[in-house]
């Protein structure tokens, strides 16, 4: 197979694994309370990493004080997917979350000169009204309670994102050693909380334990990492179009396998979400690529 069809196909993997994660957290949490699911999804994968930090060699000093930081945004943003999507359908969570990739250019561009192009804000007032059909179900009413924090999901998530960018810029951190410093922090703040109901764990099914190993080593580990592999063999903008189609898979998975169902309204708003979502995306990635202009009038800057 090409470099460059085994490339897309692994991206594509990564989004379908992130789409079905809504459904499987959503399953688990019908069994187990949502901060032990977290706590058991950030452990397991703690092990791992802890186990292979062997060959990596440890964290450095600034790999464990970034790790630190981004290991509690990223905590935020699983506390609110997880409380959201056990509140919500999973085809709603996945649609929902995906506001994060109109969502992140604005926050990035905060106290920054090279604002956003109209264009721009009307693919995110496109998602939007997505959003707005795809939580009314059968007639327009106001979000429930697991839409709405899937909304704050995808603003912390956006944030997140922009620290991650912050943070790593001009600094050399190693990708799987801060991953590393993440799921122990993450282990660390769910153990306290859940410490009480740990006995629970022995008449933990099955079923519910392969859930939780496929959080934590699926669509945590082996997605992080392969993301990472595939992006450096591929463009930043393909990348970004095929690992977009995890909200599509998100849908897929909850009506397929879930047995969600889809009304009119909802299936006119999962069109708009990703319609917008790939607008905007389009949109920002012209942005970004074109060369600096004059605000006021048009030419490239340095041209007088």
């Amino acid at each position: 197979m090409p470099t460059t069809r085994r490339t897309d196909v692994v991206l594509l993997v990564v989004a379908v694994v992130w789409g079905s994660s809504y459904l499987t957290a959503k399953t688990a949490t019908d069994t187990l309370p949502v901060l032990m699911v977290l706590f058991l999804r950030y452990a397991v994968a703690a092990v791992v990493c802890v186990a292979a930090l062997r060959r990596s060699g440890a964290p450095t000093r600034d790999e464990k004080a970034y790790g630190c930081l981004l290991g509690l945004t990223q905590a935020a943003v699983l506390v609110l997917e997880t409380y959201g999507v056990a509140r919500t359908s999973a085809g709603n969570a996945g649609l929902i979350i995906s506001l994060t990739l109109v969502l992140t250019p604005v926050m990035d561009r905060v106290g920054r000169r090279d604002g956003l192009p109209g264009r721009f804000f009307l693919a995110a007032g496109v998602c939007l009204a997505g959003v707005a059909l795809l939580v009314s179900g059968n007639g327009l009413r106001a979000p429930g309670t697991g839409d709405l924090l899937m909304l704050a999901a995808a603003v912390v998530r956006a944030g997140h994102v922009v620290l991650v960018g912050r943070v790593t810029a001009g600094r050399a951190l190693r990708p799987f050693p801060l991953t590393a410093v993440q799921t122990v922090v993450g282990t660390v703040l769910f153990l306290v909380p859940v410490a009480p109901g740990l006995p629970v764990l022995a008449r933990t099914g099955a079923a519910t334990w392969a859930q939780l190993l496929y959080l934590a080593l699926c669509c945590g580990l082996f997605a992080f990492l392969a993301q990472t592999w595939a992006v450096q063999r591929t463009s930043a903008t393909r990348a970004g179009l095929l690992l977009g189609t995890e909200p599509v898979w998100a849908l897929l998975v909850g009506v397929g396998i879930g047995g969600e169902r889809l009304t009119a309204l909802a299936v006119s708003g999962a069109t708009l979400v990703v319609a917008g979502t790939y607008w905007g995306q389009a949109v920002e990635r012209a942005h970004r690529a074109a060369p600096p202009r004059m605000a006021s009038e048009g030419v490239p800057q340095g041209a007088r």
